[in-house]
């Protein structure tokens, strides 16, 4: 996917209070705001035109259960491993890459010069619009490079596939359907590339085999002789997948 440069027409908004910020959503699918505190971040969803008088009076009329909602996330979340500030290391493909947050209005995350580089207007108290910045940015390039890669090892496999989607698991890489659609968990291009194969081979491997028999090992190790390195790797350091 090309990047492309974010006109101060489309950029995001973000109103700053004392104690949070709030990223507003504009549509022209909404007739009515809706609001939502979801892992420490506050989204109001407004309709396109509504005026910033009233997007504020509705965050003054929902302060408290804003405030209410953010404590219960600090206080049932565990600490977050990263810190979310320039010069930590970010996995992709089985190179670390160096995070560079600057300051400024929200733009598109970009990978330059050996650096995944994220702006935000305040860094030092918006971790969590940097992690959301970053997640869009591993999401985009797992749809692309998982799919790369499903066009070509299915050939190899001996298998045709029908939708290729990338999304979520909470405690699993990928899934297929006896259609052919197969799903895969967009955190593994944080794995090593050929890890990244693996999980791939595997499922287009399940189109074969809907189980893990004796004979579907048997497909999976005729197109990736070393999968049981990879595997073990996934078995060993999978959980630590995580931005």
């Amino acid at each position: 996917m090309i990047e492309q440069n974010m006109t101060k027409k489309h950029q995001p908004e973000l109103i700053h209070t004392a104690s949070y910020s709030v990223l507003v959503e504009r549509t022209s699918r909404k007739k009515t705001a809706s609001l939502k505190v979801d892992e420490g971040e506050v989204t109001i969803i407004v309709p396109k035109l509504l005026e910033q008088e009233k997007i504020d009076e509705i965050l003054a009329d929902k302060h408290s259960w804003i405030v209410d909602k953010l404590a219960q996330y600090q206080a049932h979340s565990p600490s977050l491993a990263r810190e979310y500030v320039s010069g930590e290391a970010l996995p992709y493909l089985g190179r670390n890459y160096r995070l560079k947050v600057l300051t400024g209005d929200l733009a598109p995350t970009k990978l330059m010069n050996g650096r995944i580089t994220v702006t935000v207007p305040e860094p030092s108290t918006q971790t969590h619009y940097i992690r959301r910045a970053l997640v869009n940015w591993y999401k985009r390039h797992a749809d692309k490079k998982i799919r790369e890669k499903v066009r070509r090892y299915e050939s190899l496999v001996g298998v045709e596939t029908g939708v290729v989607r990338t999304k979520e698991f909470k405690s699993r890489w990928g899934s297929c359907t006896p259609y052919g659609d197969l799903e895969f968990n967009w955190v593994i291009v944080m794995a090593p590339n050929r890890v990244v194969d693996y999980v791939v081979i595997h499922e287009l491997c399940h189109l074969l085999h809907h189980d893990h028999s004796p004979q579907f090992w048997k497909e999976v190790e005729r197109v990736m002789p070393d999968y049981k390195e990879n595997k073990e790797w996934l078995r060993e350091f999978g959980h630590g997948l995580c931005v």
